[in-house]
């Protein structure tokens, strides 16, 4: 009895490690190569897999994610012969597992060897300053050139960054002065720009003043002439309709006269004649203050005067 019970515990446990060998659990993004008799048979992909135990097994398991290498600073010539380190990330992914697996024994050290030997090819055809400046084209250059030497290992080079370009010692110190030079110059330029525009500025702000005070003063002498215009025109006005009044009045009273005198033997115009004549000698004596002495003539313009007396009485 105690026999045949060890024998069932026994068959238990080789049917449960049979069991568990049986299962493969493949996580999300993963695949795991399953050989069969020690040959290619299927690739496992995420979730649960059954596999015939001691006959298939697993090969190897693969991360489909994208990744990235590190590659060490390398030492580099360019095209006219300065010696630099260049260090770069690539960013890779595995797009064909089975390629990944049969056609290359350690993808990582492939990759790493590859982009050595490409970085060394692509910069040893630039100079210096280019190889400075065209971090952008090397990087393409890079990944163009690495992406198609990946391909028959099932690899996909995404990108290639190059990150420390670092030239010799007396070279980078040259360059730094030249940086200095050139950042002293530039600043000598804004400082002189500056200037510049401040005088152009304040040219402007100066003439800008002169015109808006030449635009003051026309428009104060246009003012003012306007005045004046519109006083001589009233002015004008005033003494025309003053004139106008005199003689509207002068003509009514020649026309009384006139009908007054229309039956005497008096002349209207001897008459007016005279009475303008006394006016005349009035303002002159009120002017001079002395005496008028009266020429010969004026006994007919005295005659006229006394036809205004007979007038007046007949009035």
């Amino acid at each position: 009895m105690e026999i045949g019970a060890i024998l069932i515990f026994v068959l238990l446990f080789f049917v449960v490690v049979v069991a568990f060998s049986s299962i493969k659990m493949v996580s999300q993004a993963t695949v795991k190569l399953i050989e069969r008799l020690g040959k290619y048979h299927k690739t496992a992909e995420s979730g649960l897999n059954i596999i015939i135990p001691f006959i298939d097994k697993v090969r190897a398991t693969l991360d489909l994610r994208e990744q990235l290498i590190d590659i060490d600073p390398q030492a580099v010539i360019t095209r006219d012969n300065v010696t630099m380190e260049v260090d770069c990330v690539v960013y890779w992914q595995i797009i064909d597992p089975i390629k990944a697996v049969y056609e290359i024994y350690n993808i990582q050290q492939g990759i790493k060897q590859l982009t050595t030997s490409t970085i060394r090819s692509v910069i040893g055809d630039l100079d210096l300053d280019h190889t400075l400046s065209g971090r952008d084209t090397i990087n393409v250059k890079l990944r163009t050139v690495l992406d198609g030497a990946t391909d028959k290992w099932g690899i996909k080079v995404i990108r290639v960054e190059l990150r420390n370009v670092m030239p010799p010692e007396d070279i980078r110190l040259t360059m730094e002065k030249q940086m200095t030079a050139e950042r002293n110059k530039r600043a000598l330029i804004l400082q002189a720009e500056g200037e510049k525009q401040s005088q152009i500025l304040k040219a402007e702000g100066l003439k800008q003043s002169a015109i808006v005070s030449a635009e003051g003063q026309r428009e104060a002498l246009v003012l003012q002439a306007e005045g004046q215009k519109q006083s001589l025109i009233l002015g004008a006005e005033g003494q025309a309709e003053a004139r106008l009044k005199i003689a509207s009045a002068e003509k009514d009273a020649i026309k009384m006269i006139s009908e007054s005198v229309k039956d005497s033997k008096s002349d209207p115009a001897q008459y007016l004649i005279a009475l303008k004549y006394l006016e005349s000698l009035k303002d002159i004596s009120a002017n001079s203050g002395k005496i008028v002495f009266m020429p010969y003539e004026a006994t007919g313009i005295m005659s006229s005067i006394g036809g205004i007396k007979e007038l007046l009485k007949s009035e």
